[in-house]
Formats: structure tokens, C-alpha cells, sequence
């Protein structure tokens, strides 16, 4: 057999070979365009709080991640069949009506809300219910990117506030350090410490269960584990919070400059570093725990 009918004979099979399937990257930008320009407004706001906002502060990572996470899976999204479900232009409708409303109700939460609702149609609509499903957990993750609403908010802050002040008191007393607590006001000999809303730990808790759900997600294919994470993450976060208030009163005592400004701030973070290594040495343990018993 001669080279051009080797070459007649290999051709045909060459040219049944499946071309490897890409995102629809045309519908993508067309959908992510109209929610740009639905919600431009809000998302500005939003983003502009992201910045302002120490608890939020978060907020920039959080479309980062989902996003990295949905194209690490590209290869197994690609490999299923989808098909689209012209019902998400509902959920799409149900978006664009909670927008209205809280619009006109003037309620930042229900206008961002609304966005990851109009979010969630467009996926069903480029994919159906089984492409929801499957991107489900990066969908998710964006709730963290609005900030709690103002009733939650404020109903969280002041216990928290409560707890950090009781224990830095009988932390401080136990030092030898006289203190008086009066609600969350820490009178010391030096000067008077009030654990406002911003050191109530509500940024810590809020930033640390973000962080505790992607942490499990890259680190830990248990389920039963990524959930014992999770649960874990709150006490974390609140006791971690309680070691800061007690370090601001021994530093205040050395330097009541230490407990305020650039000091303060620096103190803030190096406490949350620690709660994610506390949150670390607590997945290794129980990993070792499940290791030694057997527990899958």
C-alpha cells in the first residue's frame, strides 16, 4: 500500500476525532453583561463597602475564589451533558422583581440579594438544574460577599461584645491586673477600654467561617470533617477575640499608645492569624483522630 493511500485510509479517523468542548464563552459574556447592567448600581455600592468596610474586607476574594474554584472543575463540567432550562428566566424575573422591591423599600440586602438570585437563573438557563447542582458550593460561597443585614448585625455585636469584655475581666484579674467591668467597658489603672462593635468579633467570625468552608474544600475531601471544621470555626473566632480584648489591656498597661491605632490594627490581625492556625491544628488533629479509630 502506497503513502497516499496510507494517508486516504488514516484521514477519515483522524476527522471523526470529538473536538474538545469549551464554555459557551459567547452566551457567558452575553448574560454576564445584562447583570452588569441590571445591577451596576448595586454592585458599585457593594464594592465600595468592601473597601470601607473593615468587616468586609473579605468581600474582593470572594468572586476570586469561586470563580478559580468553578475553572479548576472545567475538564469534569465539560466531560457532562447540560441542557438548558428556559425556566431559569424566571428565577431570572424573580431577581429583577426582588430589585424593584428593595429598591423601594431602600434595602441594600434584599437589592444584593436579588443579584445572586438573577445569578442563579442564569446558570439554570445556560444549563439546567443539574448545572446549578453542580456548581452549587461556589455559588454559595458568594453569600459571603454581602455584608449581614443590619438587624442580624446589631443582634450579634453586643453579646459578643458582652462575652469579650467578661473574659478579658477575669483574664486581666487573674494576672494580678486590677479591672472593673461595666457592660463592655473595661476600666484599668491606666485608662478606660471599651470593646466597641469593631472588636465584638463579628469580623473575625464572619471572615473565619468564609475562610474554614474554602479551607475544607481544598484540604479536606471528608464531609464529616469539612462540617466539623465549620462547626468548630465560631468558638474559634469568638475566644480568639476574647485573647485580643485581654492583650490590649496588658499592652495598654505597658503603653496605652499599644491599644490604639497602627498598634491596634496590627494586633487585630496577628490574632486572626492565629485563629487560622488554631483552625489548622484542629483539622490536623482530628485527621489524626479519624486515622487512628478508622473513621472515614
Amino acid at each position: 500500500m502506497g503513502n497516499s493511500e496510507m494517508q486516504s485510509a488514516v484521514s477519515p479517523c483522524a476527522a471523526q476525532e470529538p473536538e474538545e468542548r469549551q464554555f459557551p464563552w459567547l452566551l457567558i459574556g452575553w448574560f454576564g453583561l445584562l447583570l452588569g447592567v441590571l445591577f451596576y448600581p448595586v454592585l458599585g455600592r457593594l464594592v465600595r463597602d468592601w473597601y470601607v468596610d473593615e468587616d468586609m474586607g473579605h468581600g474582593f476574594f470572594v468572586p476570586v475564589v469561586s470563580a478559580w474554584i468553578i475553572w479548576q472543575r472545567r475538564k469534569e463540567l465539560l466531560a457532562r451533558k447540560y441542557e438548558p432550562a428556559f425556566e431559569g428566566l424566571g428565577v431570572v424575573l424573580l431577581g429583577g422583581l426582588t430589585l424593584v422591591l428593595g429598591t423601594y423599600a431602600v434595602e441594600q440586602t434584599l437589592m444584593r440579594g436579588a443579584f445572586l438570585i438573577a445569578l442563579w437563573g442564569c446558570v439554570i438557563t445556560l444549563g439546567g438544574w443539574r448545572l446549578l447542582r453542580d456548581l452549587s458550593f461556589p455559588l454559595f460561597l458568594l453569600v459571603f460577599m454581602i455584608p449581614l443585614p443590619a438587624v442580624i448585625y446589631n443582634q450579634l455585636t453586643f453579646p459578643l461584645q458582652l462575652f469579650a469584655s467578661q473574659v478579658a475581666e477575669l483574664a486581666l484579674g487573674a494576672l494580678g491586673i486590677p479591672v472593673l467591668r461595666e457592660g463592655n467597658i473595661l476600666e484599668l489603672p491606666s485608662q478606660r477600654l471599651s470593646v466597641v462593635e469593631a472588636c465584638s468579633g463579628i469580623r473575625s467570625l464572619m471572615s473565619l467561617t468564609y475562610l474554614s468552608l474554602v479551607y475544607g474544600y481544598f484540604f479536606e475531601p471528608r464531609l464529616w470533617l469539612r462540617a466539623a471544621l465549620l462547626a468548630a470555626t465560631p468558638a474559634i473566632a469568638i475566644l480568639v477575640n476574647a485573647l485580643r480584648v485581654t492583650a490590649t489591656g496588658l499592652l495598654s498597661e505597658y503603653d496605652p499608645a499599644l491599644a490604639q491605632g497602627v498598634f491596634h490594627s496590627m494586633e487585630g490581625w496577628l490574632m486572626f492569624l492565629l485563629a487560622l492556625a488554631l483552625l489548622a491544628a484542629l483539622h490536623r488533629g482530628l485527621a489524626a483522630l479519624a486515622v487512628k479509630y478508622g473513621k472515614r
